[in-house]
C-alpha cells in the first residue's frame, strides 16, 4: 500500500478508536427517541391497566373513571402500575360498610401519604375515602370540589389547604377557605380543618417555612369564625421533622405518614363520637 494511502487508513482507524461507544441496545441516543420510547410504555401501561379496571364490578369502573379524568398526567401512571402491580394505594376503591360512618380525606400528596394509616387505624370504625386527586390550592379546591363530595352521604370530611397556596395572598387564601367551609357545611359533615405541615426554606421552589406559619394562623382564624374542629398537625409533627420530614422536602418518609395517620384518625374519632 502506498504510504499516502497507509497515513488515510491510519487516521481513519484512530478517529474510529476515538468515538464514543454506541448506547446499550434499546436506550434512545436522542430526545426524539426517548420520547417514543416514552409514549410506548405509557401505552402499554394503559393497556394493562385497562385490561385490569375490564374484570371490575361497574361501581369500581366508575371510581377508576373518575381517577382517570383527575388524577393528572404525574399521579395516573403511578396509580396505573400499583394497580397492575396489585398493589393497595391511597386512591384505592372503598367498598362501605353501611354499618359505620364516611369519612373523606380532602389535601395534597401530604395528605395521600398518610391515607392509607388512617384506613388503618380506623379500620372497623369508618369508612375511609379521599378526594380523587392531589387537591393543590384553594383555587383547585373552588373548581374541584363538587367532583370530590361526589353525590354520597358524609359524616366528617377532614381537610387542608397550604403548601400549595404558599404565595397566595392571605385575603385570597381566606376568602377561598370560607367559599369552601360554606359548601362543605351545606354536606351536613362534620368538619376537621387540618393544620399545614412545615416546610422547609427553598428558593428556587419560592417558598418559605415562615409562609406556611402565616397561612396556618390565618386558617385558624377562619375555623373560629365557623366553629370548625382543628387538627393540629403542624404543632403534633414539628418535634419530630427531624427523624420523620425528607431532607430539604415538604414530604415524609414511612415513619411520619404513620405519625401523621394516627393524628388524623384521633382528630376524626374525636368529632365523631
Amino acid at each position: 500500500m502506498k504510504p499516502a494511502l497507509l497515513a488515510l487508513a491510519f487516521l481513519a482507524s484512530a478517529a474510529i478508536a476515538q468515538q464514543p461507544p454506541l448506547p446499550p441496545k434499546g436506550e434512545p441516543t436522542n430526545a426524539q427517541e426517548a420520547a417514543a420510547q416514552k409514549a410506548v410504555k405509557e401505552r402499554m401501561l394503559n393497556e394493562e391497566y385497562q385490561a385490569v379496571v375490564a374484570k371490575l364490578p361497574p361501581d369500581q369502573q366508575a371510581w377508576e373513571l373518575v381517577l382517570q379524568q383527575n388524577l393528572g398526567g404525574f399521579y395516573l401512571p403511578i396509580h396505573q402500575r400499583e394497580k397492575v402491580a396489585g398493589k393497595s394505594n391511597a386512591w384505592d376503591f372503598v367498598q362501605d360498610d353501611p354499618k359505620l360512618p364516611r369519612v373523606l380525606l380532602i389535601g395534597d400528596s401530604v395528605s395521600r401519604g398518610y391515607t392509607q394509616a388512617v384506613r388503618k387505624a380506623l379500620a372497623g370504625k369508618a369508612n375511609v375515602h379521599r378526594a380523587p386527586e392531589n387537591c393543590g390550592p384553594t383555587a383547585n379546591g373552588l373548581k374541584k370540589i363538587e367532583v370530590w363530595l361526589g353525590d354520597g352521604k358524609w359524616d366528617v370530611i377532614h381537610f387542608n389547604f397550604g403548601i400549595h397556596d404558599r404565595v397566595t395572598p392571605l385575603a385570597d387564601y381566606t376568602q377561598r377557605l370560607e367559599q369552601l367551609i360554606e359548601r362543605m357545611q351545606k354536606t351536613g359533615a362534620k368538619l376537621v380543618w387540618a393544620s399545614t405541615t412545615p416546610i422547609p426554606d427553598d428558593a428556587p421552589k419560592n417558598q418559605t417555612a415562615a409562609s406556611i406559619v402565616e397561612h396556618n394562623a390565618a386558617a385558624a382564624e377562619v375555623m373560629k369564625k365557623h366553629g370548625v374542629a382543628t387538627d393540629d398537625l403542624f404543632v403534633a409533627i414539628t418535634p419530630h421533622l427531624a427523624e420523620m420530614q425528607n431532607p430539604n422536602d415538604v414530604h415524609f418518609n414511612a415513619a411520619g405518614y404513620d405519625f401523621l395517620g394516627q393524628q388524623v384518625a384521633t382528630s376524626i374519632e374525636a368529632v365523631l363520637k
